[in-house]
């Protein structure tokens, strides 16, 4: 007996050790870094240039001179300010009440006992293999029946919520949230919404976050659903100006387009720069087990 506790002393590792990185891993980091940077490089580079220049052969690969000319005629040539007001608005209602009601489910789900909750559970599991084509027809009779047509509720009412975030927040929950501490709540006399605000936000705050990037994202860059409820000249979201950008009478100046490209990239980038710290703050504090 003796022996095997020495054994596995031996082989157990120091929980204090820390484990530094060597050259190599910083060198395929760094290439790693360069290669995800690339295309946003290129994007802006593209956007310095005229149109003609960038499809010449080889493409340019340093900035030109055309910048805030491409700049200034991609923002005038369509709403593009009236676009990212829109695009901020519909991304943000919808990333709020999806994190919002996903959690709720998501709870449910994983720590109250209800008859059918498996059942209900796989039914929202499957309506993620529904294609959202199909949906299409008859969610555009509704929203004319209703006159939403280019309003921007049309886009955000049928995206409150999404099966993926249910599952995501269910799964995190069950692992994450002791079901002693809720049974610990309702002893102590809390109601359902006191347990939901003092008990499960706090323990699903970094999984809140990480899915609040993550549809604010999908959001941002949803093109398919926007293009048919509304249109480029009345109320439109940024992918859905960008469709009309840059065309003239025989062809297509990609050089505009990229520049819209890049109007709409650079929003996300400022604000993964100022969130992306506290979500990875989070994840980590979420990731610790005692």
């Amino acid at each position: 007996m003796t022996t095997a506790s020495t054994t596995r002393t031996r082989w157990r590792p120091s929980a204090g050790r820390q484990h530094h990185a060597g050259p190599l891993t910083y060198v395929l980091l760094g290439l790693a870094a360069l290669v995800s940077l690339f295309p946003l490089y290129w994007n802006l580079v593209a956007a310095s240039h005229s149109g003609e220049r960038v499809v010449e052969a080889p493409a340019p690969l340093l900035p030109g001179p055309h910048l805030f000319d491409n700049l200034a005629f991609a923002w005038n040539q369509v709403h593009m300010g009236r676009a990212l007001v829109n695009t901020t608005v519909v991304a943000g209602l919808v990333a709020l009440s999806t994190v919002l009601f996903a959690t709720l489910a998501g709870f449910a789900f994983a720590k109250l006992p209800f008859r059918g909750r498996n059942v209900l559970l796989a039914v929202v599991v499957a309506t993620m293999t529904v294609p959202p084509q199909l949906s299409v027809i008859p969610l555009y009779r509704i929203i004319t029946d209703l006159g939403w047509v280019d309003q921007l509720q049309s886009v955000v009412l049928p995206s409150l919520v999404a099966a993926f975030g249910v599952f995501f927040m269910r799964q995190y929950l069950v692992e994450a949230l002791p079901v002693e501490l809720v049974e610990a709540a309702r002893v102590d006399g809390a109601h359902s919404l006191r347990i939901v605000w003092h008990v499960v936000f706090p323990v699903a705050r970094p999984a809140m976050a990480v899915l609040g990037m993550l549809v604010f994202v999908q959001a941002w860059n949803d093109f398919f659903w926007p293009f048919i409820a509304l249109t480029p000249d009345g109320n439109p979201t940024l992918q859905v100006a960008l469709a009309g950008l840059g065309s003239g009478n025989h062809s297509v100046d990609q050089a505009i387009v990229l520049t819209g490209a890049l109007i709409s990239t650079v929003p996300l980038l400022l604000v993964f720069a100022l969130l992306g710290r506290h979500i990875v703050g989070g994840i980590t504090a979420g990731a610790v087990k005692n």
